[in-house]
């Protein structure tokens, strides 16, 4: 089995589904020619046809658009945002039209929304964001969040075969940090909206997804050495969210902390939270915490931007906390 990194996991689902059916296209802004910011279409041009691999202007809103209207039409578009820090420029056809098409007109609109999401690489503001916050309110997307290289080839498999708008955050800070034997020709395909069991434990639970899983497990590492056992879940999907997986967790353990990378202010820790305070309050043995991004845009500097962002002594630091009670 050969050993694939993140990126090439995600390249080799994309490659995969390009062979497996005609009507799978790609479009965005350098994919073509140049092969995307991070090389990661490289070579589809070559194999696949100009047709296939269109490079488009630099207009996020226009290039949804068109794929929106390629989808009504019966085929099935993977839009590239260059970082997905720019999706808001999109937002609208997102939000307002693409969510509500099958709704409003019983129109199919099978689109996958991909790019570059994520802090911990130096990026800077406009470079670092998971805005899955902003799109976690619209009903009629769907959010996937891969944390594995695994399931980056099997979310993004999943995301083209299913018949919704499906946004697909993959996060550069895993993609050549991140490696797993995946089976050369196997059709890998993970469910959207079914959680992974990362770490089993049986005196906390803490659920994250995308980079602050390995966080999490790193954190689940150093609190095993003082006798705590950490069961650590992996959503994988927002929207679906596999509350099923969460609250069996839950009441296993008693304990639960939510870490993840977006902002705390409105993230999606308050909603997991609210759904556990709803589905299993009785099995509680203390608060619910949450380990989040500061209320602040990313900075430049290493330093401020790991203090800003989630880091693995946050999480013992919380976890250890919860624990007392």
């Amino acid at each position: 089995m050969p050993e694939l990194t993140y990126i090439e996991a995600l390249r080799q689902g994309l490659w995969e589904e390009m062979e497996r059916d005609e009507r799978v296209f790609l479009l965005g802004e350098d994919i073509g020619l140049y092969g995307g910011a991070f090389k990661l279409t490289a070579g589809f041009r070559d194999h696949f046809g100009e047709r296939r691999v269109i490079d488009t202007p630099i207009s996020e809103n226009a290039v949804v658009g068109a794929a929106a209207g390629a989808a009504h039409m019966g085929l099935l578009p993977v839009v590239e945002m260059q970082f997905i820090d720019f999706i808001s420029c999109a937002y609208d056809i997102l939000t307002n039209y693409v969510a509500t098409a099958r709704y409003r007109a019983g129109l199919e609109t099978s689109i996958v929304v991909r790019g570059p999401a994520g802090g911990y690489v130096r990026g800077g503001p406009f470079h670092s964001q998971v805005p899955e916050a902003a799109f976690f309110h619209t009903p009629g997307l769907k959010l996937v969040c891969p944390a594995t290289a695994r399931d980056a080839k099997g979310l993004i498999k999943a995301a083209i075969r299913d018949p919704d708008p499906v946004i697909y955050f993959e996060h550069k800070f895993l993609y050549r940090r991140v490696r797993e034997d995946l089976p050369e020709g196997e059709d890998v395909i993970t469910p959207i909206g079914r959680a992974r069991v990362s770490r089993e434990g049986s005196d906390l639970t803490i659920v994250s997804w995308s980079a602050t899983v390995w966080k999490a497990l790193e954190a689940a590492d150093a609190l095993a050495e003082e006798g705590a056992s950490v069961e650590v879940i992996d959503l994988r999907t927002l929207l679906p969210m596999d509350d099923a997986a969460i609250v069996e967790s839950v009441r296993k353990t008693g304990k639960l902390l939510v870490v993840h990378e977006d902002t705390r202010t409105g993230g999606v820790a308050g909603e997991i939270t609210a759904r556990v305070n709803e589905q299993a309050f009785e099995w509680l043995d203390g608060p619910i915490l949450r380990v989040t991004a500061a209320d602040t845009p990313i900075p430049y500097s290493a330093p401020l931007e790991d203090h800003v962002l989630p880091q693995t002594e946050d999480i013992v630091r919380a976890a250890r906390k919860l624990l007392e009670y």
